[in-house]
């Protein structure tokens, strides 16, 4: 039987972003029907394995979208939503793979359920590209979505803060006024799709929220504070509005963790 981090850690070195997709989604049934072994004998990798497009940049050589109502500003939107789901599975699958056999079963099944999500996601976004006669890996992208992940690796509190406390919640933040540019832009089609990412982002940061907050409880720590400490070590960006409150409200974050840290 194919143990659980092998096929996790295959998924990952998996380049061709359908066959990640592909590699990801059969991984989760697999788990989901019993056909994975509960073993953790291969490690993950420092970096997963990406295509060779698109070129990834750092953010002050990324090029400027233009305006969001021309064609090449809504194909530079929709290239970048797309870039940042695609490493959202690897991100995903790495939390479940670098650290579920520490953190156990209901941890595992959370998270490669959110990397089911991800795929979805993509693979959504990846069509939208084409139906634009555009196509992922055209554009540049931002290259520094995995350096979260590559300096939590060896903390999973630390890890939880970062991706979905902090990187899955700021995406809480700026969707609604994304999806309403695209309503306004009369794709009634983009703004079900955003909708629909919107939602399940919010239950992955719940998801991350919870898993911190009980490993907070478990060592007698207060989680909005121990997370605090955890951002200002490990995150070299700014906390800073607007928050979408409600939406991470209803993901568990509440104020007591951003709000004495907003800047």
């Amino acid at each position: 039987m194919t143990s659980l981090a092998f096929a996790i850690r295959s998924a990952l070195l998996t380049a061709e972003p359908r066959a990640k997709v592909s590699a990801t989604r059969q991984l989760v049934r697999n788990w989901r029907k019993g056909l994975l072994s509960w073993d953790f004998e291969v490690e993950m990798p420092d970096k997963p394995a990406w295509p060779e497009r698109p070129e990834l940049l750092t953010p002050n050589k990324m090029p400027k979208r233009g305006k969001g109502g021309s064609e090449r500003g809504r194909i530079a939107l929709w290239h970048s939503l797309a870039h940042i789901e695609f490493v959202a599975i690897d991100l995903a699958l790495d939390m479940a793979g670098r650290f579920g056999e520490d953190m156990g079963r209901k941890f595992v099944e959370d998270f490669l359920s959110v990397a089911a999500d991800e795929a979805m996601h993509f693979a959504l976004l990846a069509r939208k590209l084409e139906s634009l006669g555009s196509f992922y890996g055209a554009l540049p992208a931002h290259a520094g979505l995995w350096e979260a992940a590559y300096e939590t690796r060896h903390d999973v509190r630390a890890r939880l803060a970062i991706v979905p406390m902090v990187l899955e919640a700021r995406g809480l933040d700026v969707t609604p006024s994304t999806l309403q540019r695209v309503k306004s832009q009369g794709d009634a089609n983009g703004a079900k799709m955003l909708q629909r990412i919107l939602d399940d982002e919010i239950r992955h940061v719940a998801i991350g929220t919870k898993h911190f907050s009980d490993s907070a409880q478990k060592s007698g720590e207060s989680a909005p504070k121990l997370w605090q400490s955890l951002v200002e070590k490990h995150f070299r960006g700014r906390i800073k509005p607007p928050f979408n409150d409600s939406a991470r409200q209803a993901a568990g974050l509440s104020l007591d963790y951003y709000g004495g840290i907003a800047s």
